[in-house]
């Protein structure tokens, strides 16, 4: 039931957003090493956010929804009748980090360019194309009682807040990253200073596997933070002594916008993953008693 509500959150537009005017981006795949160009195109109210693979025939059009997710094994990958797009997290991030709900992009491969490894040059382009304030009102999922999905000491949650705070939490057993945890509210601000910059990472063992196999044809020092057993790897180190739950915050943004409505609501994530996010995403639709779906009705 979407019910119509008077009361606007702090943090919410009333109003839809798109872009300005076009914006073209260029990069190389992280996983296929593929020169890759996207183009974020306005679109009109209640578009969502969707990728159009313009390299195929028919240019098929797939929505970037929870429903659409094939894979989620190394990256978020979305797809229907076999054509996929993957490694979305990033982008989707900056689109809700940013508060954009209607965008078409157009992409000439089956993979968004990895870039920084951040969601940085995604959320520039984003600022540098600007903003047009659209008619339609923004719907959002107001949680009302809390919901939790908890494996193999991986936790996450969503509970009532009268903002969107996002928790995030991770553990490794090395000197370098050991226990870290982030906590804030997501608003444009705070997403393109405090996580939009933290970089995806890893550590040189798994870096060797991968190249040694012919995997992750892209990842190189310029675009992943390496972690050996004693030093980070990259020239310049880190952009923040957190940075590593700062991405994890980050993927986790990109993973939940896949349900196509900002929430309000207080995240807490606990060593998850895209596989783990995605399985959290199930149970969230399937607690329609925790949740409530509002429309902004603006003054």
């Amino acid at each position: 039931m979407n019910r119509p509500s008077h009361e606007i959150p702090a943090h919410l537009n009333a109003h839809q957003r798109t872009l300005a005017k076009p914006v073209g981006i260029k990069g190389h795949g992280i996983h296929f090493n593929r020169e890759v160009n996207i183009t974020l195109n306005p679109a009109e109210v209640n578009f969502g956010i969707k990728f159009q693979r313009v390299d195929l025939p028919d240019k098929p059009i797939i929505p970037a929804h929870f429903h659409n997710v094939v894979d989620t094994s190394m990256a978020t990958v979305i797809g229907q009748n076999d054509i996929v797009v993957s490694t979305i997290e990033h982008l989707m991030a900056s689109f809700v980090g940013m508060s954009v709900d209607n965008v078409l992009v157009m992409i000439d491969a089956q993979e968004v360019p990895i870039l920084d490894g951040s969601a940085a040059p995604f959320t520039t382009a984003i600022r540098e194309a600007g903003f047009n304030i659209q008619k339609g009102p923004r719907a959002y999922f107001k949680v009302t009682k809390p919901i939790e999905l908890s494996r193999n000491g991986d936790f996450f949650s969503i509970a009532p807040y009268e903002t969107f705070k996002v928790t995030g939490t991770i553990e490794y057993d090395h000197p370098l990253i050991g226990t870290q945890t982030k906590s804030l509210e997501i608003n444009d601000s705070t997403f393109e200073e405090e996580i939009s910059t933290a970089r995806t990472y890893g550590f040189l063992s798994q870096y060797e596997q991968l190249k040694r196999y012919g995997l992750s044809q892209g990842c190189s020092l310029d675009n992943v933070v390496v972690v050996s057993d004693t030093a980070i790897l990259n020239e310049g180190g880190l952009r923040f002594n957190d940075e590593f739950v700062r991405h994890k915050i980050l993927d986790c943004l990109g993973d939940i916008s896949l349900l196509g409505m900002p929430i309000i609501g207080h995240v807490i994530c606990h060593r998850t993953g895209h596989r783990f996010n995605h399985h959290f995403l199930q149970k969230f639709l399937q607690s329609k008693g925790s949740w409530e779906a509002h429309t902004v009705e603006p003054a």
